[in-house]
This record gives C-alpha cells, sequence and structure tokens, in this order.
C-alpha cells in the first residue's frame, strides 16, 4: 500500500496536508496555507525536496525528544515530523518520507 497526502481545511479556513505511511501513520505535516492552492503546491514541494539532500534538519527538542523539519531549497519549511523518542525512530521517520513522498496520492478531504 502506497502513502497518501490527506488535504483538509481548518476550522480557520486555512489549508493544510499530512503525509501518511502505508501504516496510515501521519510522517509529516505541513504549515497552514491561507489558499488550497498554495496548500497543493506545498504538496508538490514535498515530492520535489524529499528527494533532495540536506532537505531533512533533524532536531533536539529542550525536553531530549527528537523531531526533524523538511525545508524547500530557500531555506522554507515545507512539513515537520511528530516528537519522537529517540534518534532512530527519527530517522526511520525520514527515510519513510523520502520513500512515500513523491509517489503518494492526494485525498482532498477539504
Amino acid at each position: 500500500m502506497a502513502g497518501k497526502y490527506h488535504l483538509r481545511k481548518a476550522s480557520d479556513g486555512q489549508f493544510h496536508f499530512n503525509l501518511h505511511a502505508s501504516n496510515g501513520e501521519i510522517v509529516l505535516t505541513s504549515e497552514l496555507y491561507k489558499a488550497k492552492t498554495s496548500a497543493i503546491d506545498g504538496i508538490e514541494s514535498v515530492r520535489k525536496n524529499s528527494q533532495r539532500e540536506g532537505a531533512f534538519e533533524i532536531k533536539v527538542a529542550a525536553n531530549g525528544k527528537h523531531h526533524f523539519v523538511l525545508k524547500a531549497g530557500n531555506g522554507q519549511v515545507v512539513g515537520q515530523s511528530q516528537m519522537y523518542a529517540s534518534l532512530a525512530t527519527t530517522e526511520a521517520g525520514v527515510l519513510a518520507v523520502k520513500r512515500y513522498a513523491p509517489e503518494a496520492v492526494v485525498s482532498d478531504e477539504s
């Protein structure tokens, strides 16, 4: 089973998406976008940048948990992960985004 982008409209009228792995787990969450077309452009940016060397940045929060951000070529964050308990699970999350992002279908639930 392939990954899937779930495009949704937030309660404030803005749009966002989540990238789900084949097991249904969310592996990447977008920022909020004012326009639906901007969110769709964000999905395309994730598709492209997930394959770019150096696009992922792993960070450590104050509580010691890890997470990652995916950045576009201009340095803008296009998505981020949940918090992970270890560096190894964070790295597995990065690999999941690299695997699923390019071919995942879009489910428009907005």
